[in-house]
């Protein structure tokens, strides 16, 4: 693990990059485009055409596509154009350089967005995530996994910085677990093709890659990260304040389909949420889908309450600052980073 100088010096050089590139999204993973003169089915609108970043393709992420499959975007006038970024430092870059109009990232990235002062900065509107979504598995587990049993050995795990690395980090200082080596500097793509090849003993990832990674009987699940963390806003929708001010209606109708997608979550079986997840995971059964599925709604995965509060956010930075990614001083206003009114509404509206 890096020490905190080392990391900070490390991601701010790395978020300064970031406010200056132009960089896209990676390759797109759907792409939905929209006929002019499209209208939406229900209320006879236009349809409205957004850019869209998620950070990686994950069953984490399962409300997203269920509002795509289950229509509920275009019930409310929006056709979604989706790309996957692989990385929140990539899905605010893609903001910032106005290639995408949303992105779903970790809301650290508001935060180190603002503290560099640019032009724009970006602001948190919907809060998808309770808790982090990774799992931890054993290329050749022991009976009764104990957290001990990572010293000395080598994890797979996510860039510095990251919401799962934090995690993971935070994880072994709570268990007093400090000779573990974290391998961070694999691209998210690549850590299973890593893994299999032989690197590490443990590797760290979301579903669907945890249950077909024990299908293929390479590794077996030892733990779960949101488990062992608790209660953490991992995930969360992100616009750059222009974007906002400009389009406030597009924000409302979001954040509307969404949270639609979440109670409907909340009232099917894993079953039925796997029939409408397959077309995106494609090459996954719907098998591994539907046991994906289970293992986030145990886990309480999806907030019930999409807004991101004053604790959610004083657990995060608090978090940040003893990763080392963000110095003290340096801590933001809830209202520097967040809008509230968006997630809010859709919430007095859908119950």
């Amino acid at each position: 693990m890096y020490k905190k100088k080392r990391m900070t010096a490390v991601m701010m050089a790395c978020l300064t990059a970031l406010s200056l590139a132009l960089t896209g999204c990676g390759n797109s993973a759907q792409s939905t485009t929209t006929k002019e003169g499209t209208v939406s089915k229900n209320k006879g609108e236009k349809m409205v055409e957004v850019r869209f970043s998620e950070v990686i393709r994950s069953i984490f992420y399962a409300p997203h596509y269920i509002a795509m499959e289950k229509g509920f975007f275009r019930e409310e006038g929006i056709e979604v154009d989706m790309m996957t970024a692989q990385g929140s430092d990539k899905g605010a870059a893609a903001l910032l350089s106005g290639t995408a109009d949303i992105s779903l990232v970790g809301p650290e990235s508001a935060v180190f967005i603002f503290n560099q002062h640019g032009k724009q900065s970006l602001k948190v509107f919907y809060q998808l995530t309770a808790t982090d979504g990774s799992f931890l598995l054993a290329r050749n587990p022991k009976s009764n996994f104990q957290w001990s049993d990572l010293n000395g050995q080598a994890v797979v795990s996510w860039r510095p910085g990251s919401s799962p690395q934090m995690v993971m980090s935070q994880v072994l200082k709570k268990n007093q677990v400090d000779k573990t080596k974290l391998i961070t500097n694999i691209a998210s793509p690549a850590m299973v093709g890593a893994f299999e090849s032989g690197k590490g003993e443990y590797i760290q990832v979301f579903e669907p890659l945890a249950s077909m990674l024990e299908q293929s009987g390479k590794a077996k699940l030892v733990a779960s990260m949101g488990e062992a963390f608790g209660s953490y806003p991992e995930t969360s929708y992100v616009a750059t304040n222009e974007f906002i001010k400009k389009n406030p209606e597009i924000l409302q109708k979001w954040s509307n389909a969404v949270y639609k997608a979440t109670l409907w979550l909340n009232e099917h079986s894993a079953e039925e949420a796997a029939d409408v997840l397959a077309p995106h995971f494609q090459g996954t059964s719907k098998e591994l889908i539907q046991k994906s599925v289970e293992r986030y709604v145990k886990q309480n995965s999806w907030a019930k309450n999409p807004v991101l509060d004053q604790a959610q956010l004083d657990m995060l930075q608090d978090t940040l600052v003893d990763s080392g990614v963000l110095p003290a001083d340096q801590k933001v206003k809830h209202e520097d980073i967040v809008e509230t009114t968006f997630a809010e509404k859709a919430v007095q509206e859908g119950n």
